[in-house]
Parts: C-alpha cells; sequence; structure tokens
C-alpha cells in the first residue's frame, strides 16, 4: 500500500511532520487554512499539493480524506466525523502534552513545554536566570518521532505524539535516572555553560566540544597549558563550573589574539572537536557546507537545508547524486528486522532505541576494551561494575541485546561479518575513515549480503572537506546557527542541547525509508544520515529567512516577538523560576487580572518595564499556585523544572511514558519509551528489556545464531575476543 497522506498543520510539527513523509516519496496534501506567506512556509511545505485556503473542521477534513491513508493533525481537530467516514485511516496527533490525561487540554507553547521538560532551568549562568534554547525544537523533534510513527503504523490506527515527551527525549538527558541510579543532589542552580563550549577569538566565536578525557587533555595542550594536565578537579565537568572564571581566564588568554581559521586547524591537528560559531547568514559561506551542496536554491529564491539523508544503492562515489525513489512509500513492519548496533554515545543509540521499541530486533555490539563511553558517564565510579550505572547509556539502550567482539583481532572481525550477513541493518556513527580501516566498506558489506541497509551517521558527512573531521551535537549546535540564537544579547551563544537525539531521530527515519526501497527493489542500500543536516533542518526557519529577507536572527534571551511578554521570572523560595508566554491580548487582559496588576505601559510598548512590574509582582507568589492560577484562564505557565523533576506528573502517569524494567546490575529502573501511544496497541508497553549489561548475551547470540559451540565461546572469552567485564578489571 503506498502512502497517501491528508494533512492539516498549524505548527511546524505537523507541517515539518508532512514535510518529512512528503520527502520520503509520499503524496501529501495540506488543507490550507492561510494564503502563502512566508519563505519559511514554502520551504516548510514544499513538496506537497495545497487545497484552500478553507475553514478547519472534522466534516470538512473528513470530505479531503477520502483515499487517503494518513491524517497527520496538530489543530486538535474533532475526528469523529473524520472516524466515521474513514475507520481504516492511520491518524496522526501532535499536541503539547497528548490528546489524553489530565493536563491534554491545557495551553501551552514551546516555550513553556521546554520549561516543563527540564531545558530551560539546566540553561545558562549561576548567577543569572534560566534561559530557553532558540528555535522550535521541541515542535521538530515531536515532527521526527510523529514521521516514524507513522511509517511503522497500521490503518486505522490513531497515533497520539506528545510535544512534552519528544521534549523530554530530545531536551533531557535523561535527569531522573541520575537520581534513581544513585547520583547526589547537585547543590545551587542546575543551570550551567559547558566549559569550554562557544570561546571568544581574535574575529568571531569558536567553539570547542570536550566529550573524552583524552579530548580534554588536547584541549589543554593546545591552548598551551600543560601544566593543568595534572589538575584532577579541572579535569572535571563540576570542578570547571566551580573554578570557571580562572579556567575562562586561562582559555580567553590563548584564543583572544588568534582568529578562528588559525585555532581551528591547532584544534584538528589535535583531533579536538571544533567548530566556527556563525550566525545562519553565514552558513553558505563555509566551505564544507557549500562543496557538499547542503543548502539548496528553492524556486522562490532562497536557500534552504535540503533532506537530511542520502539513499545509494552500493557505496557513494564521491560527489554522487542519490539513487531516484522507485514510489511512495508504505507501511514498514519492524518486526522480524535485525538490526546490527555499532553505534556508541548518544545520537546513534537513541536511533536504534527507536527502532527497538517499534520492533526490530537490535543488537548493540561493543568491545570489552572499548565498549560505548556513554557507560562511562556514571553515577556510581565506586560500584564494582560502575560501568553499568551510566544514565544515558541506560535510556538510550534500552530494548537490546549486547555482545562485545573485539574488531581488532580476526576472530572478532570474522565474527561480526557472519552477524552482519545475518542481518537487515547495520548502524554506525564512526567518522568516515572507521569502517574503511575494519575493512567494512560498504561495497564489501553488500559483497557478503547483498539485501543489507547501510545507515552511516558521521558527523558532517562521507565527503568533503570535513569529512574526518570529529564532531558532537555541541559541534553540530555551534556551527548551524541554533546555537547563535541561543542565549542572552551580552553574552556568547550558547548551547540548545537537543542534537544528539534529533539527529537520532532522522537516522531511524531514513532507516524505514530504505527498508521501504529494499522491500521495492530487493537490494540493500547505503544510507547517509550526517548529525550536521539533521540539525540544519531544525535550524531551517533562521536560515531560510536570512537568505530571503537579510534578517539574521540572535540572541534574545526569552523573549520573542510573537509573544510578548515572554519570560521566566523568580517566585517565592529557592530557585523557584515561573514561565509565562502571552500572544493575545485577550490573554495579556487576563494575565493582569489574575495577577491583580495595572501595567503602567500596554503591551506592545516596553518589554522591559513589563518584565521589571512582573518580577515585582511574582517575586513573592509561590509558583505552583501561580502557574495552575493562570493555566485556568488560558494563559501558557508552566514551572521552570529541573530535568530531575520534570519525568514525574500525572500526565506522563496516566500515559505510561516510563515504564518500569529491572536491570540486572542497577536494578528497577523507569525508562522512556517513544513519545507517542498507539490506540491499537492499548497500553501494551514497547519497551521490552532494559540496556545491555556489557556483553550480556554473548553466549546466547553466539551460539543461536551464529551456531558456535559453547566451547568456541569458552575459548574466546579465554583468549580475550569477548567479555562480561571491563578489560582490565578481569
Amino acid at each position: 500500500m503506498k502512502l497517501n497522506v491528508l494533512e492539516v498543520s498549524h505548527t511546524v510539527a505537523g507541517g515539518y511532520c508532512g514535510k518529512l513523509l512528503a520527502d520520503a516519496g509520499a503524496a501529501v496534501t495540506r488543507i490550507a487554512h492561510e494564503n502563502p506567506g512566508s519563505a519559511f512556509h514554502h520551504h516548510l511545505h514544499a513538496g506537497k499539493r495545497s487545497v484552500g485556503p478553507q475553514p478547519i473542521d472534522g466534516h470538512t477534513v473528513a470530505t479531503h480524506a477520502a483515499g487517503k491513508n494518513v491524517l497527520v493533525e496538530d489543530t486538535g481537530l474533532d475526528l469523529t466525523p473524520v472516524r466515521s467516514a474513514h475507520p481504516d485511516l492511520l491518524v496522526v496527533s501532535i499536541s503539547p502534552f497528548g490528546r489524553t490525561g489530565p493536563w491534554s487540554r491545557l495551553p501551552a507553547d514551546e516555550f513553556t513545554l521546554q520549561a516543563w521538560c527540564g531545558s530551560t532551568a539546566s540553561r545558562g549562568l549561576p548567577d543569572r536566570g534560566p534561559v530557553c534554547a532558540g528555535g522550535r525544537l521541541g515542535e521538530y523533534a515531536a515532527a521526527g518521532y510523529a514521521a516514524v510513527a507513522a511509517l511503522t503504523a497500521s490503518a486505522g490506527d490513531h497515533l497520539d505524539v506528545s510535544m512534552l515527551e519528544a521534549m523530554l527525549l530530545t531536551q533531557n538527558t535523561y535527569g531522573h535516572l541520575f537520581h534513581q541510579l544513585g547520583a547526589p543532589d547537585r547543590e545551587g542552580p542546575v543551570r550551567s555553560v559547558e566549559l569550554p563550549s562557544v570561546e571568544p577569538a581574535k574575529d568571531g566565536f569558536v567553539g570547542f566540544c570536550t566529550i573524552t578525557a583524552q579530548q580534554f587533555q588536547n584541549f589543554l595542550v593546545m591552548i598551551e597549558r600543560p601544566d593543568l594536565l595534572g589538575d584532577g578537579e579541572l579535569a572535571t565537568a563540576a570542578g570547571r563550573r566551580r573554578r570557571r572564571a580562572e579556567f575562562l581566564e586561562a582559555v580567553h588568554a590563548w584564543t583572544t589574539p588568534r582568529t578562528v581559521a588559525e585555532i581551528l586547524e591547532l584544534a584538528d591537528a589535535l583531533r579536538v572537536p571544533a567548530a566556527p560559531v556563525v550566525g545562519p547568514d553565514a552558513l553558505p559561506e563555509i566551505e564544507h557546507f557549500r562543496e557538499r551542496g547542503v543548502l539548496v536554491p528553492h524556486p522562490e529564491g532562497f536557500l534552504r537545508p535540503r533532506t537530511p539523508y542520502r539513499l545509494t544503492r552500493g557505496p557513494v562515489p564521491r560527489g554522487a547524486s542519490p539513487a531516484a525513489r522507485t514510489g511512495r512509500p508504505r507501511f514498514v513492519d519492524l518486526r522480524g528486522v535485525r538490526v546490527v548496533d555499532l553505534t556508541a554515545f548518544w545520537a546513534g543509540p537513541s536511533a536504534t532505541h527507536l527502532l527497538a521499541a517499534l520492533g526490530a530486533e537490535v543488537i548493540k555490539v561493543e568491545s570489552a576494551g572499548r565498549p560505548d563511553p556513554m557507560r562511562f558517564t556514571t553515577v556510581r565510579p565506586e560500584a564494582d561494575e560502575w560501568w553499568e550505572y551510566g544514565p544515558i547509556f541506560h535510556g538510550a539502550n534500552t530494548g537490546k541485546r549486547g555482545i562485545t567482539l573485539d574488531l581488532t583481532r580476526p576472530e572478532g572481525h570474522d565474527l561480526l561479518q557472519r552477524l552482519i550477513e545475518n542481518s537487515d541493518v547495520l548502524i554506525e556513527n564512526f567518522t568516515p575513515r572507521v569502517l574503511d580501516q575494519l575493512g567494512l566498506t560498504p561495497d564489501r558489506l553488500h559483497a557478503r549480503n547483498p539485501r543489507l541497509v547501510v545507515v552511516r551517521m558521521p558527523a558532517f558527512g562521507l565527503d568533503g572537506p570535513w569529512r574526518d573531521k570529529p564532531g558532537f551535537a555541541q559541534t553540530m549546535e555551534q556551527v548551524s546557527g541554533l546555537a547563535w540564537i541561543t542565549g542572552e544579547p551580552d553574552l556568547p551563544p550558547m548551547l540548545p542541547k537537543a542534537g544528539d537525539p534529533i539527529a537520532g531521530v532522522h537516522a531511524a527515519l531514513a532507516t524505514l525509508v530504505a527498508l521501504d526501497e529494499r522491500a521495492t527493489t530487493g537490494t540493500g542500500l547505503l544510507v547517509e544520515a550526517p548529525m550536521i543536516e539533521a540539525v540544519l533542518n531544525v535550524a531551517a526557519e533562521a536560515i531560510v529567512e536570512a537568505s530571503a529577507t537579510g534578517t539574521v536572527r540572535t540572541r534574545t534571551g526569552n523573549r520573542d516577538a510573537r509573544a510578548v511578554p515572554r519570560g521566566v521570572y523568580a517566585c517565592a523560595g529557592e530557585e523557584q523560576w515561573i514561565a509565562i508566554s502571552v500572544d493575545t491580548d485577550e490573554q495579556w487582559r487576563d494575565l493582569a487580572a489574575v495577577l491583580g496588576w495595572t501595567p503602567r505601559v500596554g503591551r506592545d510598548d516596553d518589554h522591559d518595564l513589563i518584565d521589571e512590574e512582573l518580577s515585582a509582582l511574582l517575586r513573592d507568589r509561590d509558583r505552583d499556585e501561580t502557574v495552575a492560577l493562570l493555566l485556568a484562564q488560558g494563559i501558557r505557565a508552566a514551572p521552570v523544572l529541573t530535568p530531575s523533576e520534570a519525568s514525574t506528573n500525572p500526565q506522563l502517569e496516566h500515559r505510561r511514558f516510563l515504564e518500569r524494567l529491572v536491570h540486572p546490575v542497577a536494578g528497577p529502573l523507569d525508562l522512556p519509551g517513544p513519545p507517542f501511544r498507539s490506540a491499537r496497541r492499548a497500553g501494551r508497553p514497547w519497551l521490552t528489556r532494559p540496556a545491555p549489561t556489557l556483553g550480556q548475551h554473548n553466549t546466547e547470540i553466539l551460539t543461536g545464531l551464529l551456531g558456535l559451540t559453547p566451547d568456541d565461546v569458552a575459548e574466546l572469552r579465554a583468549r580475550g575476543v569477548i567479555g562480561e567485564t571491563l578489560r582490565g578489571r578481569e
């Protein structure tokens, strides 16, 4: 069944979901309720057929749904007439909290949802208030999950997508798991800015990212401070926060006399992830983007990000174009699909986590000598098996089985190839040269398994000047323009902190498109899904606006021209903040009435004075009581929750967002599933097993799937080819 989609949207969430499906080959018809407007509107709805403009109601939608397989809506549409006329229609609904549960009718927008999900509280300087992320990351994230859900569902189902849950998966690093696994409460404000991150250079800003201990040591060598290599406190993120002024003085003494180009050259030589931090107007001039053609012209005369993945039958020759799509996609059943997962950190594992929740058999491959580095982000360094207490590892690896193979040994290399021969998908997120070094190039893989879908998630792509440049989510946010629009006007750009799972959901979507293509052609494909191109797509609004009008967005703190007032204000008590967002005159009047306030200026006259008056009114009020009063009046408000607080509320409990699983070492854990509910599943859990312990399923997979004997497995273990404990801890 080919997919014909009807889209009814008034937000980026529904519009981008429709765009993702259209880019995948679906025929998308959009019922417009407005006349075509901005360049961004043209970008978001490119590739769709539009009817209207006309009013949106259930009967009108039912009429246009004839002959369609899927309805995507984010308007809160009355579905009764649609369901009555088209019982086999798959309906995908996107809303702030989900369409069911005690909070389903509460008012919210991107800004207040960032406060609800724990994102805002984690960003900013301790001596200032919390700061939201720039852009509409939550709407894009919800759209990505909605598109994945749409491609893996079945006729007649209703998929209920929650923006809040999508944002908990993408803008909150599993904060509640830190506490469940034994992390102590952090003293003082939870907000911070990474160190090092975006730092001043002689001619602009340069962004750094030092995820691993080796990268931080290389960074100290680069800034000519080898004397700090033995400083154990500075080697930790917490220690650098405590000594922020001292550390930045050392960094800036080195960066400010040098140009961005000089710094990047040295950083590349030392394998320190780094990138220029520029506004959206400067992106077309970046050599790598220009050579790879990642920003493409729209017929209306502006540049926009291209589809963030490429499908090719066989390996991608340098400079080659993707193969043509053969038709519109169908629903993809992941049951029986085996995925070999060579990913690490967060972006790749979040993609395979989603595939596992949707029914795929995912086998995570690590090494006892070099496991997934997210195991090292542990909250129990004193524990015997401390590598089993990494919160992000647990959050992103549920539903998988795990084995260890030493790929530097011929036996390990051979076993991996045998595993791949018996699988449908291989996913990896190394730099491109790693597969080459392992002799696992796509052409060799396809020679051994012609039906294999090879999904590659390099930071910057498989070709271009930055092909072998290391990069993490922070790097992507720094160079995409997202950091440029996040933060306070008088401070350097800040990180939105969402790039990893954003890249993950796009890679999962690309995998589904490739599996559908394989079902049509019978042959395997190479999927190139670079992190940077996913992040550029969620930064599209600022990129398109700069190209089309010359208007360059920059940092405005918590303010936005679309909502006045919009801000974060201190309430009574320590670190009790409230987020308020007003976008109509009626809400403005209701806000004044609820607070017993007579503003001295009009809503559009003086935001500084409005903020001053609101700050004075709110500083002695109880946060949660005030939030409840405002929500009851239809005013968008939220408590600014910490990441650990954000996952506990009646709405999430009602929707069973967290599922309890028992890990063999860490014990009972509440783990997040996908951010949508399926009417057909009737509440059945999405998660099948907790994250694997190191090498947990070695015997099970090697004997059951690859046909080895128990003696063979024992010999491999004795020789160190496999292992169930960290090498050196045997």
